[in-house]
């Protein structure tokens, strides 16, 4: 099922986006190989690797201001984050360094092909993934990242009481999240409906940015049963 799904796959990115700055070029080049995970093709064994019994996933952590502060309040847990943007890794390495985080490993790669090739089943605590491209236009929408087959490769990754937990102000693509999670076998809805706030999350740029314009905040908690 994993490789009909990724030969199915339509990138939910687009290669080259964002400014790669002198300071996050000098963190990745300085720190890459101390807090980074190489990209392969074959299964390690994550809770090993991070060194930590509970690993929860960053999908497309963007600038990781997010990730560190989340790891900052949770050292007993690792946290992989996973971004296709090297700004992005950029930066979050920074930010590992500044705060002196222990707990935080990162691959930069697509998550799709991360979450595939190298992670085990039943490994991993919780999936998290904050405001992912909504991919406005209706000819779009098949860029979206979740879609069946990605949902049950999720699932499938995560340990039994594992989540996946998704945020986007996007209703249409909450709407479709919610019903693609539902129909997912092996998971099932924490709330009845949207979730309400998770107080532990802390709110991202873009969500204050949002809330600005009066935009509403779709969250989205499912359960590995």
């Amino acid at each position: 099922m994993d490789g009909q799904m990724i030969r199915d796959y339509i990138p939910s990115f687009v290669r080259g986006r964002g400014r790669f700055t002198k300071s996050q070029r000098r963190a990745y080049q300085r720190l890459y190989d101390k807090y980074c995970i190489p990209f392969r093709e074959e299964k390690i064994d994550i809770k090993k690797v991070m060194g930590f019994p509970e690993v929860i996933a960053e999908i497309g952590f963007g600038m990781g201001m997010v990730t560190a502060e989340i790891a900052e309040r949770n050292p007993h847990v690792g946290y992989l984050g996973i971004e296709v943007y090297k700004p992005g890794v950029g930066k979050l390495l920074s930010e590992i360094a500044r705060r002196g985080l222990r707990n935080i490993k990162i691959v930069h790669e697509d998550a799709v092909k991360v979450i595939a090739f190298m992670i085990p089943s039943d490994s991993l605590k919780g999936v998290h993934i904050f405001f992912p491209d909504p991919w406005p236009k209706k000819r779009h929408h098949k860029r979206r990242l979740i879609k069946e087959g990605f949902a049950s490769l999720l699932c499938s990754r995560l340990e039994p009481g594992g989540y996946v937990y998704i945020t986007t102000d996007w209703e249409d693509y909450a709407r479709q999240i919610l019903l693609v999670l539902s129909k997912t076998d092996g998971l099932e809805n924490a709330y009845d409906g949207f979730a309400p706030p998770q107080d532990w999350r802390p709110t991202t740029r873009f969500e204050k940015k949002g809330y600005r314009e009066s935009r509403r905040v779709f969250e989205i908690l499912f359960k590995k049963i």
